[in-house]
């Protein structure tokens, strides 16, 4: 399997996310995640695609949190470098 990267910055105060959602923060990144879990879905069972969504004001989905932080301690036990985790979130 295959692992794609699928990355989406958004900016919450456009004036379609701010109609849209209520002003809460990560709820733009949430929504945009949604949407991409439903793009990909007849691409799961060949690709790994987590569906990773920033906004622009910081705030990073659940899904993309979690594969970040997963990806880091992999990459943690073959470098011996304890920062990989600061390192990819940044």
């Amino acid at each position: 399997m295959q692992l794609t990267w699928d990355v989406t910055v958004l900016c919450p105060l456009a004036v379609s996310h701010v109609t849209a959602a209520p002003p809460e923060a990560g709820l733009v990144a949430e929504l945009a995640s949604a949407w991409k879990s439903t793009k990909y879905t007849n691409l799961n069972a060949r690709y790994t695609i987590p569906p990773i969504a920033v906004e622009m004001l910081s705030p990073i989905n659940n899904c993309a949190r979690e594969f970040l932080f997963s990806r880091s301690c992999k990459i943690f036990l073959q470098s011996g470098d304890d920062r990989e985790t600061s390192f990819l979130f940044q």
